[in-house]
């Protein structure tokens, strides 16, 4: 595809604007305003963790009469349900974003995340119950295109890599207190009303994190590219005014200015079109890595509690206790081994965590066959697996962010995101199932089922992905409607990678 035929596809208008605001944003030094960003929009994993951890804390207690008196089958499935959602909304609200911008939708997603919650604490049977469950997850995956797209924009580039992990890994926080709050829920209430006011710990939470966003600007660059070329050079001089209030004199930007056609919005047909025709190995790279990691999780955490009851004799009241160990393992995972994506780089420690996450639970699922580990030593071999696993799918995140360029990142995590997650949304379903047959060995062709998707993807990883760290979005991926420098002519073959 010439560029001129990419940019005529894909919306070009012909107004240009030359412009160095990339640059001045990734040259900014770390700043009060950039733990604004991360605290207001690194939320929605606490979030999400908590949503999922919470449905996984409850769901032996689902089952009971006094509640909605499940089987253990739908308990199980009720995650399948919350991912449809979310895979729905990743891509409706992922079209918005690109098109009316990440403010307006991270505003939007969050509140009807909020909205559908508190209606699922009034559900009153199965079905109102996975209605509800959709409905919200639908809100949680239009975060997904929202947040990680503003984060990214908004995030200097030396240090986008190890932010970007422990935003993601954040999602522990909220699991561990989902774990915390279902034990005394369950315990210290009547079961019939506890898990109900559950979920309205999590809309509470949400609530308040509305107010805090209402001080994120738009992101700079979705303007830029949006025919608000004077709104965004005002958004970053209001930026650099508040980090000059901690940080002093900025340096000057480097390099030359980038000079950006202005363009109307772009389909999902032309974006997978322009992926699989400009950069092939990007889309199968993180394809691999958004199902592996996507299965892995979504299989074990919807259903691991239902695994502790049944195989280890755990109370249900007490079986969400177990999960604060994983969560402490997962939240670690992203934050001490998050740096090393900015210095060793993003191919060596995303091969390495996704293989050796593969690797580990191969291993653990055999013990398990062989009634080699209790509830406490499966608890720590879980917790040593997603130590891995969980820095490996925060980069899995990171790198459908950065590797697509400016005018379709919103869409592109979206499409990626879906498609991942489209393929694993059965991974609860199918994993109830095989821990109704009461099994062991059943219930480990699954685990292996995850570790070959995760031991694949790592493969992938090996030959595929992309030395993105300490780079400008930018120079990773030139702006569709960028107007090509000579030097970018000739480097134009190279860009397929």
């Amino acid at each position: 595809m010439s560029a001129a035929a990419a940019t005529g596809e894909l919306g070009s208008t012909g107004r240009a604007v030359k412009t160095n605001i990339p640059k001045r944003l990734d040259r900014l030094p770390w700043s009060r305003w950039h733990w604004l960003v991360v605290i207001g929009l690194g939320i929605t994993w606490i979030l999400d963790g908590f949503e999922v951890t919470l449905v996984g804390s409850i769901a032996s207690a689902l089952t009971s009469k006094n509640t909605l008196h499940l089987t253990t089958h739908q308990a199980s499935s009720a995650g399948t349900f919350y991912l449809a959602g979310a895979v729905g909304g990743a891509l409706l609200f992922g079209y918005l974003t690109d098109r009316v911008g990440r403010k307006k939708l991270f505003m939007v997603t969050l509140g009807v995340y909020l909205l559908f919650t508190v209606a699922t604490a009034f559900s009153w049977n199965f079905a109102s119950f996975a209605a509800f469950r959709v409905l919200a997850g639908s809100g949680i995956g239009g975060e997904y295109a929202a947040i990680n797209s503003a984060i990214d924009e908004l995030i200097p580039a030396r240090v986008r890599g190890r932010v970007a992990l422990a935003i993601n890994g954040s999602w522990w926080v909220g699991a561990a207190g989902s774990a915390l709050a279902s034990y005394a829920l369950l315990n210290w209430m009547s079961a019939s009303i506890g898990w109900r006011l559950g979920f309205g710990i999590g809309a509470t939470l949400a609530l308040c994190i509305l107010a805090i966003r209402r001080f994120i600007p738009e992101s700079p660059r979705w303007l830029l590219t949006h025919g608000r070329a004077e709104e965004a050079e005002e958004v970053v001089r209001e930026i650099e005014a508040e980090v000059e209030k901690t940080a002093g004199p900025l340096p000057d930007p480097e390099n030359a200015p980038l000079e950006v056609e202005q363009r109307e919005h772009i389909g999902f047909v032309s974006i997978a079109k322009y992926v699989i025709k400009e950069y092939p190995a990007r889309g199968v790279l993180g394809l691999s890595l958004m199902t592996g990691q996507a299965f892995l999780y979504n299989a074990i955490f919807f259903t691991y509690t239902l695994v502790l009851t049944n195989f280890f004799n755990v109370s249900a009241t007490k079986a969400g206790l177990f999960l604060i160990p994983f969560a402490v393992g997962n939240f670690f995972g992203p934050l001490l081994l998050g740096p090393l994506f900015d210095t060793i780089g993003r191919r060596a420690m995303i091969s390495f965590t996704y293989i050796t996450s593969g690797v580990l639970l191969i291993v653990t699922g055999q013990l398990f066959v062989h009634h080699a580990v209790s509830a406490t030593t499966m608890t720590i071999c879980w917790s040593v697996i997603f130590f891995f696993a969980s820095a490996g799918a925060s980069a899995a995140y990171l790198t459908v962010s950065e590797l697509f360029p400016m005018e379709v990142r919103a869409m592109a995590i979206a499409l990626f995101y879906s498609v991942g997650t489209g393929f694993a949304i059965l991974s609860p379903t199918l994993f109830g199932a095989l821990i109704a047959t009461k099994s062991r060995t059943n219930v480990d062709y699954g685990y292996l089922l995850g570790a070959a998707l995760m031991i694949g993807a790592g493969l992938v990883a090996v030959f595929l992905a992309v030395a993105a760290e300490r780079r400008s979005l930018e120079d990773i991926a030139r702006p569709i409607t960028a107007r090509a420098r000579p030097a970018d002519a000739a480097a134009a073959p190279a860009r397929a990678r």
